[in-house]
């Protein structure tokens, strides 16, 4: 009996410690399956479908080859053309540029002396097909069908690895382009050297959105070379290196033994050297595919989500892989990176980051990564220090040592400010209030018409209404800052700035308009509706429907300055009701995603639902966040309503999917929304779990009844940070019908 009852011990010992490794495989493979990366390369999300992994610095992925605006990321769903596969794009940008050294496997000998002005002309492009094409995390696959050539791609943090099959004793043969210009960019000055049997380096020089680019790069092949053809600005060289402002080779490889052909191929900002330093050795593609996956699914598990409505869960788990693919790495190995005057520096216990769209990602985005990855925020925050180093102002929209000043504000601050108050380690505080309130006070961007008038007048710089409002705002992540380091002085100043929100705000028509510079009379005449493109406008892509909500630091005030909550809320549902139509000749393509006058494509509108919460009518919020949630995200290629623009479009989906927000992104708290899942579990960074349960939700079933946290009444429409941190369970009863008495505490 004895050995028998041992015998079943350990019987079910064994199936249970079964059960609990099946659980935790189902776990580690779970998220990456319900990804999609083709979710937002079409429509106007201007993603990418190829291979990175979480913040890499290389995103090898397929180009099109057609300079226009829905082929920001290089790629479009609508196309059927390959013109290549470069090593650096972007994801869900506005404007284009990188697609730096491209590479395109073929199967016959190609003249490339000749003028390429499109891709028309291109010798080596090819048609392909959806139905021959696959996209997962880590990896990207698409069968050539002109070559006849199978091309596979995957990634490391540094280093891109790809494998071409070709057909049975057919010609292995790869281009290396440098100089056509994929991307809106032009190049000033490539070079190309066959170092070896194996080996080419090289460099390519652009002006473009990054008006001085440098990538320097090298690729390792498989096989040995057994012919080269290499051309500088269309003359064929006899030599095994050539420079010019647009230089190619086309490399031959024996067919005998294998169909196979794999290159390794490295960047750097800094040299060819570094370059090489950063190529990964000894690593097979199979083995990288299989690592970059398993990265991918450790990033995305930080996270799980249930509900039977698995397009659900492919909506959510792709919003949450965008929302990890920048910034990117930008320092070496060995730490070195390229900054903006030209200069070569080495980053100590960090890692630089580049690609940082902060008037987009400050909102929501950077927010996400505190609780994804506060190590890797303090990184960012690092890498905006250093440009400080050397512009002696925060970076505004930084694109490979390249200031592009797109956009308007210093968002650089809030996410500083919003790393600092969280908590998160790893930088000088001091040394950033410096250089937030250095950047406050210098003149350039309108700054010195703001600091002289109080706000931007109209007639003085476009786009007036929308920079005066976003620089309040900054004013006021400086003056957080400020109190928490106890500079009394300094938060007592940047406080009353930071109410520069009431110069432009027109009581009689709820709406913040232009004022000229005596302070009495308003930008006439007046349409609410009317847009123009970036000149001649108040506004930064939008109307004064959209940008007059900008107030996440005060919202009371706000409301009180309409009249109070009744005016507010009316004016607040006008928004999403008012008939649609956008007035003016040179409307922006980026007002898109309309739901009345609210234009969720664009990110001036993404706190604004939330807003409710504050007068007094929570039910608001919860009907027009679900709203959006179930209209402007699906499952397919047109997946997104506007850009994605660097994790942004995807964090507001990722956030307001589990029922939270950060309305004002640095203040620790996150508005509560409408939950669409039964359960979202969050793993935080300190080893604890957070779970928000949505008891009884449906499509129908979207108003919050009731709410209890850790087993106690939760009667109020935010939750702090350092709440959620504490771990435990936050969980709604949901119903179809507004409890309108709920979270008014």
């Amino acid at each position: 009996m004895r050995k028998i009852t041992l015998l079943s011990l350990t019987v079910i010992l064994t199936a249970s410690c079964k059960i609990n490794v099946d659980k935790n495989q189902h776990k580690q493979s779970f998220a990456t399956n319900y990804v999609d990366p083709f979710i937002g390369t079409g429509g106007h999300g201007h993603t990418y479908p190829g291979a990175t992994v979480p913040f890499g610095m290389l995103q090898v992925s397929p180009d099109n080859g057609v300079s226009s605006w829905d082929w920001c990321s290089g790629y479009h769903y609508s196309d059927s053309i390959v013109s290549g596969f470069s090593h650096l794009h972007l994801s869900g940008t506005g404007i284009g540029d990188l697609a730096d050294i491209l590479f395109m496997p073929t199967n016959k000998k190609l003249d490339l002396t000749a003028k390429a002005a499109s891709r028309d002309f291109l010798p080596y492009k090819s048609k392909y097909n959806h139905v021959n094409e696959k996209a997962i995390p880590g990896y990207y696959q698409v069968f050539l069908e002109d070559p006849k050539i199978n091309v596979e791609l995957t990634s490391t943090q540094r280093t891109a690895f790809h494998k071409y099959t070709y057909n049975n004793n057919d010609t292995q043969s790869v281009v290396v382009d440098l100089g056509f210009a994929i991307n809106w960019d032009k190049a000033v000055k490539t070079s190309i050297t066959i170092e070896d049997a194996n080996t080419i380096s090289g460099y390519r020089y652009s002006t473009g959105w990054a008006k001085n680019q440098k990538v320097f790069f090298v690729a390792k092949f498989s096989k040995p070379i057994t012919e080269s053809i290499i051309t500088a600005d269309k003359k064929v060289v006899n030599a095994k290196n050539a420079e010019g402002e647009n230089t190619a080779l086309q490399l031959f490889f024996d067919p005998k033994n294998s169909k196979e052909l794999g290159v390794k191929v490295a960047l750097s900002s800094v040299s060819i050297a570094n370059a090489k330093d950063n190529l990964d050795k000894d690593q097979e593609f199979e083995k990288v595919k299989t690592d970059a996956s398993a990265v991918w699914n450790k990033a995305l598990s930080k996270i799980s989500v249930e509900t039977p409505v698995d397009s659900l869960k492919t909506i959510f788990y792709t919003a949450l892989y965008h929302a990890q693919v920048a910034p990117v790495t930008y320092s070496d190995k060995n730490g070195q990176f390229r900054t903006e005057d030209d200069k070569i520096v080495t980053s100590k216990n960090y890692t630089a980051y580049s690609t940082l769209s902060l008037w987009d990602t400050f909102r929501a985005e950077n927010p996400l990564l505190t609780i994804l990855d506060p190590d890797r925020v303090s990184d960012m925050v690092n890498s905006m220090l250093a440009y400080y180093e050397t512009k002696k102002i925060l970076p505004v929209w930084t694109l490979y040592a390249n200031e592009t000043n797109t956009m308007t504000g210093y968002h650089s601050i809030p996410v500083i400010v919003d790393a600092y108050m969280k908590g998160i380690k790893g930088f000088d505080a001091e040394k950033a209030f410096e250089a937030m309130k250095a950047t406050m006070m210098q003149d350039e961007r309108g700054l010195n018409f703001y600091k002289k008038y109080g706000y931007i007048p109209y007639n003085l710089l476009d786009e007036s209404v929308t920079i005066t409002l976003e620089y309040a705002y900054d004013d006021w992540c400086v003056a957080q800052m400020a109190k928490a380091l106890g500079k009394t002085t300094d938060y007592e100043f940047f406080s009353k700035r930071a109410k520069a929100y009431e110069y432009l705000f027109d009581a009689k028509s709820g709406f913040m308009r232009g004022k000229s510079e005596d302070g009495k009379s308003w930008n006439e005449p007046f349409d609410p509706k009317h847009s123009n493109h970036r000149e001649h406008t108040d506004y930064t892509e939008g109307n004064a429907w959209q940008h007059s909500w900008f107030v996440p630091h005060n919202v009371d005030e706000f409301i009180t300055l309409h009249g109070g909550n009744a005016v507010f809320t009316k004016r607040l549902e006008q928004l999403f009701t008012e008939s649609s139509e956008i007035t003016g000749n040179n409307v922006s393509a980026d007002i898109s995603g309309l739901i009345g006058q609210y234009a969720h494509g664009n990110e001036p509108s993404h706190h604004i639902a939330y807003m409710f919460n504050h007068a007094g009518q929570p039910w608001r919020t919860q009907y027009w966040v679900r709203h959006i949630l179930d209209t402007q995200y699906n499952t397919t290629a047109n997946g997104l309503s506007g850009n994605e623009d660097c994790g942004q479009m995807s964090a507001w989906y990722v956030f307001s999917s589990m029922g939270l927000y950060p309305m004002n992104p640095a203040s620790g708290e996150y508005e509560i929304g409408s939950p669409i899942f039964e359960k979202s579990t969050l793993d935080l960074p300190n080893g604890k779990t957070f779970v928000i349960e949505a008891e009884n939700v449906s499509n129908k079933n979207f108003y919050i009844q009731s709410a209890t946290l850790n087993g106690k009444a939760f009667n109020k429409t935010a939750i702090s940070h350092q709440e959620m941190l504490q771990g435990g369970v936050l969980h709604f009863v949901m119903g179809a019908q507004p409890n309108k008495n709920w979270g008014l505490n």
